[in-house]
């Protein structure tokens, strides 16, 4: 992935900057002049390094607008000073005066401060020019180790989710990683207008697999089990172990109706072929299941959701296992026997 630099300056000052800086097959560059496109480009595609004219109205801005977005502070920031005055005053003034500019631009959110010497000014020697551009090129090169540190974090804190949001047994999502996602799930529901249902199932009578068969047999049944849901789920649905012998499917834009024949499907697929745990050994199971579907006065983190379909699976058990029944079943036979009632 390229490095993507943004030039906050004008063509003519980009025209001073080191030629390297415009290589497209190195970088990816962006040239904005002005401040509020600059923000809204940074908000929706931040860049890794940035380069910003001092003499643009609107510089400092940037910079100290920068400097408050916590979320961008990998965002490296170089501020080159190209204002007559400034670099008359360093002349005049000295380096104590330099060293003060510095701090003030520093302390205003950049992060290198450099006194920029365009080409064209005759009064800069070669030799200041040419350092001038080894010191930017330089300050480039910090910025871009800056930038490869921030992403090999980025890839260590993905692979530290990864691992944290998975269950090691069956390699499904765990339930940490539900509580995290219905949410989500259900805020992009409500926001698309669209209907989100989910399953809870477990094995029914799990214990004496265990008891007869031993609890490593138990865990490759499991693991057996997550497979098989996993390889017959549609692309939206997300299967969790929620714990033990207990799994959780969430299936995004889906109805009560279409959840419960999801829920019937899987309960035939596990049903129909004994599971193999090894060589010697083959395991028949069947599984129950409850199903519902998110209503508008649920919360939003999903417990009500989950009650439901809990409930559900309850009723599935207690009334003989090895089937599913969902939220709208329950609800329309409870109705019934308060009638009858």
């Amino acid at each position: 992935m390229k490095i993507s630099i943004l030039v906050f300056g004008s063509d003519t000052f980009l025209a001073t900057l080191p030629d390297q800086i415009r290589d497209t097959t190195a970088f990816n560059l962006e040239v904005i002049a002005d401040v509020h496109q600059a923000i809204s480009h940074i908000q929706t595609a931040p860049p890794d390094i940035m380069l910003v004219q001092a003499s643009l109205d609107g510089s400092m801005k940037l910079c100290s607008w920068l400097k408050e977005q916590t979320q961008l502070s990998w965002i490296y920031c170089i501020f080159l000073e190209d204002r007559p005055q400034k670099l008359a005053a360093r002349s005049k003034h000295g380096w104590e005066w330099e060293l003060q500019m510095t701090a003030t631009v520093l302390n205003q959110g950049a992060d290198a401060y450099i006194r920029h010497l365009p080409e064209e000014k005759t009064e800069h020697t070669l030799a200041g020019v040419t350092a001038n551009q080894r010191l930017i090129l330089a300050q480039l090169a910090v910025g871009l180790r800056k930038v490869q540190k921030y992403r090999d974090l980025l890839q260590k804190n993905d692979l530290l989710s990864a691992i944290a949001l998975a269950d090691s047994l069956t390699e499904l999502n765990n339930r940490r990683a539900l509580e995290w996602d219905l949410p989500r799930q259900i805020q992009k529901a409500r926001t698309q207008g669209t209907p989100l249902s989910l399953i809870i199932l477990d094995i029914d009578y799990f214990k004496k697999v265990n008891d007869t068969y031993g609890h490593l047999a138990g865990d490759r049944l499991l693991q057996l089990l997550g497979s098989r849901l996993r390889q017959n789920l549609r692309s939206q649905d997300t299967a969790f172990r929620y714990g033990g012998e207990e799994f959780v499917v969430v299936l995004a834009n889906t109805t009560g109706d279409e959840a419960l024949v999801v829920a019937d499907r899987l309960n035939r697929i596990v049903s129909e072929q004994p599971f193999t745990i090894n060589s010697k050994l083959t395991i028949d199971i069947t599984i129950s299941l409850g199903a519902a579907s998110l209503e508008a006065d649920d919360d939003d983190k999903g417990l009500s959701l989950l009650h439901r379909a809990d409930q559900c699976l309850f009723h599935a058990k207690a009334a003989g296992r090895n089937q599913a029944i969902s939220w709208d079943y329950l609800s329309h036979f409870s109705h019934l026997q308060a009638v009858s009632s």
